[in-house]
């Protein structure tokens, strides 16, 4: 049986994580994910937080994120029930290790913005007229450094990526907006390309009357748009602009949409955990949307 075969392997390595689980046996990972929740002489310890993902696939648009795969194999910690001291200190252990690199890959946002603040600021202080936010995983200390393909190129990135909100004030010229962006892009490109780093920025550079107009929040773009200031942090810029967005997602009844929203989330993710766990697991296997992460990625495309 693979929960035998699970057991083994913990009692011959310690607590592992979901992944490390899947380094030793090669079966479907949600197969592995099964077993260990329905084992009695196994605990899963899940590491982190879980927050509100849109997905055009799914009725609704809302589930959470991470999804119920990435969060078993890269948020979780499987351990012997009888030895539930060992796993806790594993468990801790990843929670250091994910916010230390939530740190750094903010510390690094930070840094990129700055330096492109300072090179445009001879024409106009983009501190007083540009807020930059930055938005993800990152922002839940949840950034995780699996590797992974990048959508464009495919080339294998670090783990999480920076998503970062660009907004400019009505007193921005053109001119610059477009130097703004070129600048950015030219540091993805550099960021993405150089073998030492390996990151990927995904960002979107936009005026307030873009904004104003999301705030309609009519069209599944609009959501993701509203849905990523909502939860986005106040990265570097103009904490004028930062407060302004705010006040007008709460001033247009977004942030109660966003809620209610995480709420039907939260319903759809017990339904589909109980279905992994009771289901037939050749259907199961079919209803990939359900257990697979998504991408929020239109609203920097």
């Amino acid at each position: 049986m693979i929960e035998d075969r699970i057991i083994k392997i913990i009692k011959d390595k310690g607590p592992l994580t979901g992944s490390q689980i899947l380094d030793h046996i090669n079966e479907d990972p949600l197969l592995l994910l099964r077993s260990c929740r329905l084992s009695k002489d196994l605990a899963v310890r899940i590491v982190g937080t879980r927050y509100l993902r849109l997905d055009r696939k799914i009725d609704g648009f809302a589930r959470l994120s991470p999804s119920i795969l990435r969060e078993f194999l890269t948020y979780s910690v499987i351990g012997l029930e009888a030895d539930r001291a060992r796993m806790e200190s594993k468990a801790e252990a990843l929670r250091c290790h994910i916010e230390k690199i939530s740190r750094y890959k903010s510390e690094l946002a930070y840094n990129l913005v700055s330096v492109l603040a300072g090179r445009i600021g001879d024409d106009l202080p983009v501190k007083d007229h540009v807020c930059f936010i930055l938005a993800g995983d990152i922002v839940f200390n949840m950034a995780h450094d699996v590797p992974r393909p990048e959508r464009s190129t495919r080339k294998k990135v670090q783990g999480s990526d920076m998503d970062i909100v660009a907004i400019v004030g009505r007193d921005f010229p053109e001119t610059l907006v477009r130097r703004l962006d070129d600048e950015i892009y030219r540091e993805k490109a550099r960021l993405l390309l150089n073998p030492y780093m390996r990151e990927e920025i995904d960002y979107i550079v936009k005026d307030l009357d873009r904004v104003i107009e999301q705030m309609r929040f009519d069209t599944f773009k609009h959501m993701v748009a509203c849905k990523i200031m909502h939860e986005g942090a106040f990265l570097y810029g103009s904490e004028d602009i930062f407060h302004l967005i705010k006040n007008m997602l709460r001033e247009n009844g977004v942030i109660e949409k966003i809620r209610s929203m995480e709420e039907r989330a939260g319903v759809f993710r017990e339904q589909a955990e109980e279905y992994l766990l009771k289901g037939d697991f050749a259907r199961i296997k079919e209803m990939t949307d359900f257990f697979y992460p998504a991408e929020e990625s239109e609203e920097f495309e």
